[in-house]
């Protein structure tokens, strides 16, 4: 918290806590913002709150809830009567409602539902009709909605009247009588109008939209692209059913990329610090579980090349060093190709210019390490292991080879693996950076026991 909140919810603590009347209470509230004032409910007691939500409006209280977590504006309801509950969610942006209602026990919302507004009760049944992967159970309702066809005059007209129930009006949008969407104009444009002056001019008829049915995954490429505050969304028939604010495409972009980190770490949903125990660890076990899996396999291909390690112990001492850079390429490669697939227009050519241009880096950079650790692991064993030169620079130039090609294959491992997630309908972030570091052991072991097999001992006849 900065020391900016903390100074407003001192004052704000001081003023609640005093012994000022309702009335002035209220008003003094309101020079506060509302995201300082959802603080400082974190700080009253349950009786200092319920003073709180008799004395300040309904509409203000939705205001402050909408900077809250579902979880604690649920909290917060169930402290008060159903009635007020139900006209504070009536002023609340119909997607955060949506939200809320779904952390609200079945029988409590049912009723609670019975008690909103008609109008706020049929836009949240619409919300609720999308599935929660589709963009329209993201979708907000408050804007400003005017037929095609007025004149400056009426259009203001309609402004001024829809104002009073919807606060986002920057943007106003335009149907036809059948409701199809139209266009947009913005605000400032209507302003500045003479009354005269032609409504098709100030429309634009190319504005952005997004149909309701519509994957998040899918769109939000073109959600982030588009500059707008708001993005309308339409239902298969192409008739306006509400729009996509900037906030809700922040809480996509941010919802996307935890649940994508979350499974680049190998868990298979997102953790916070209230989650009980065996919940997190009923998301890290089952990855947890094939990657043992793996390592199992990883350890049976070492114990076949047993006779390598006999033969030649010193070769033990740089396995890691082939292990780590593999994997630490694989993570490099993984992590590109899954920002790139965001990208749903790319072509099947692009796919393999991707995976040729991430094998020509692991080339390039296994090439200069290869070079960089066959002439310092070479003096080391020559200098330190007491090993003659020839042996030193036989065992380094094995080594350097066999990072060479274990990095050259990780990083196609680490481009191809989320590639064929993607062609099979699986979400490339699936192809979890742990995934692709196991794999990419496996890979390293093969190459660097096959390599010290093959050249140190079958060719050389080095041993000891």
């Amino acid at each position: 918290m900065t020391k900016r909140t903390q100074d407003f919810s001192k004052d704000i603590l001081t003023l609640i806590r005093s012994n000022v009347s309702p009335a002035v209470l209220s008003e003094k509230l309101q020079d506060f913002h509302e995201n300082d004032l959802a603080e400082v409910l974190r700080e009253l007691s349950t009786a200092e709150r319920s003073r709180l939500y008799r004395i300040l409006e309904s509409s203000m209280l939705a205001d402050i809830f909408e900077y809250l977590e579902e979880e604690e504006t649920v909290k917060y309801l169930e402290e008060m009567d159903v009635k007020k509950a139900a006209a504070i969610l009536s002023k609340m942006e119909t997607d955060a409602l949506a939200d809320v209602l779904k952390q609200i026990d079945r029988e409590k919302r049912k009723l609670l539902i019975q008690l909103l507004d008609e109008q706020v009760r049929k836009d949240i049944e619409l919300i609720r009709s999308f599935d929660e992967d589709e963009i329209g159970s993201r979708m907000t309702t408050n804007c400003i909605v005017i037929r095609e066809n007025l004149t400056v005059k009426q259009a203001m007209n309609e402004l001024v009247a829809q104002a009073a129930d919807n606060d986002n009006i920057s943007t106003i949008f335009v149907v036809t009588a059948r409701g199809d969407f139209y266009g947009a104009l913005d605000l400032k444009d209507l302003i500045t109008a003479r009354q005269d002056h032609s409504m098709e001019e100030l429309i634009v008829t190319s504005y952005p939209y997004v149909y309701g049915t519509e994957q998040i995954d899918d769109c939000m490429e073109r959600l982030k692209d588009y500059s707008e505050d708001f993005i309308p969304v339409l239902d298969d028939d192409n008739r306006f059913l509400g729009v996509i604010t900037s906030a809700g495409i922040i809480d996509l972009v941010d919802d996307e990329m935890g649940e994508d980190y979350a499974k680049l770490a190998g868990l298979t949903a997102e953790e916070d610090l209230k989650e009980p125990l065996l919940e997190s660890m009923k998301k890290r076990m089952p990855w947890l579980i094939v990657l043992l899996g793996l390592g199992m396999v990883v350890s049976s291909v070492v114990g076949i090349f047993e006779k390598v390690v006999t033969c030649l112990p010193i070769i033990m001492c740089f396995q890691s060093l082939i292990l780590d850079m593999a994997g630490n390429v694989g993570t490099q490669s993984l992590a590109v190709t899954i920002r790139v697939l965001m990208d749903e227009t790319l072509t099947g050519r692009q796919k393999a210019e991707l995976v040729l241009k991430e094998m020509r880096i692991g080339l390039c950079n296994g090439g200069l390490l290869g070079i960089l650790s066959f002439v310092l692991i070479g003096l080391y064993i020559f200098l330190f292991k007491g090993k003659t030169l020839a042996f030193a620079y036989a065992v380094s130039g094995c080594i350097g080879l066999s990072l060479l090609v274990a990095m050259l294959v990780s990083s196609a491992v680490g481009t191809c693996i989320p590639l064929f997630f993607k062609k099979i309908g699986v979400d490339p972030a699936v192809a979890s950076g742990p995934l692709i570091t196991t794999v990419n052991d496996l890979v390293a072991v093969v190459t660097y026991y096959g390599m010290s097999w093959i050249f140190l001992i079958e060719v050389l006849h080095l041993a000891g």
